[in-house]
């Protein structure tokens, strides 16, 4: 296979967060609330940024080019793949960053969604083919928005505003449809079109769906027993 100049854009990538997250504290000071766990509140701030790039970038895709869906393997809109290929640098770099800083019992889930990720995505800024697919599958970044804006207000001691709370909703709401919603006509597109896609990769996506759907859904359990059922305070005490 000859070299991918999308590995370029994954390296760049990868660098370039991992600079932002060091600079992170710099320009964005962490609240008396958060110093005890400095490495943490760069690490959100930086997934942030990755949301809001990427997320953003793929929705503007399927608002740019709304023909996008009936080829998700094929063809993509330009730039979709330097899209794809700066999320694997992310995920990477967050990988690293929780494998540095944080214990293997803590950060077991996140690493393994990593994991599939990487791989998944890897195949797409590889053989230039499923960018249309991993591009849906960055939707699910717009509800990351708000699930790391939730993070950063807990941190920051801020349980008991109206930002909090109204955050609260947005992440419930936009979990739903561009979360759950969007794994589920991910699972759908595959098993509709299982004919047309190689065994391998059929295998690779299959299993990515069937890891990714049940932890999104313990994960939307979590948020609605922590956020709705639960007072505040043991919300804050929770996540801290």
């Amino acid at each position: 296979m000859a070299f991918s100049p999308g590995l370029l854009v994954v390296a760049g990538s990868f660098a370039a967060f991992r600079l932002l997250n060091r600079e992170l504290e710099r320009l964005v000071p962490p609240p008396p609330s958060a110093r005890r766990n400095r490495w943490k509140w760069r690490n959100i701030w930086t997934s942030l940024a990755h949301s809001v790039l990427s997320g953003g970038g793929a929705l503007a895709g399927f608002y740019l080019h709304p023909g996008l869906s009936e080829d998700l393997v094929g063809t993509h809109p330009p730039g979709a793949h330097s899209l794809v290929a700066v999320s694997v640098g992310y995920f990477l770099e967050d990988f690293v960053d929780m494998l540095c800083n944080q214990k293997l019992h803590q950060s077991w889930e996140l690493l393994f969604h990593h994991s599939v990720v990487i791989v998944c995505f890897g195949i797409a800024v590889l053989l230039h083919q499923y960018v249309g697919f991993a591009l849906v599958a960055l939707l699910v970044e717009i509800n990351s928005i708000f699930l790391h804006l939730r993070q950063i207000l807990l941190m920051a001691n801020l349980v008991h505003t109206t930002c909090y709370h109204l955050n609260s909703i947005i992440n419930l709401g936009t979990y739903v449809v561009f979360r759950i919603a969007t794994l589920a006509w991910m699972t759908r597109w595959l098993f509709l079109n299982r004919e047309n896609v190689p065994p391998a990769t059929y295998a690779v996506g299959t299993v990515g769906m069937a890891i990714m759907t049940p932890m999104n859904i313990i994960l939307f359990y979590r948020l609605l027993r922590s956020d709705f059922f639960k007072p505040s305070r043991d919300v804050q005490q929770k996540e801290q």
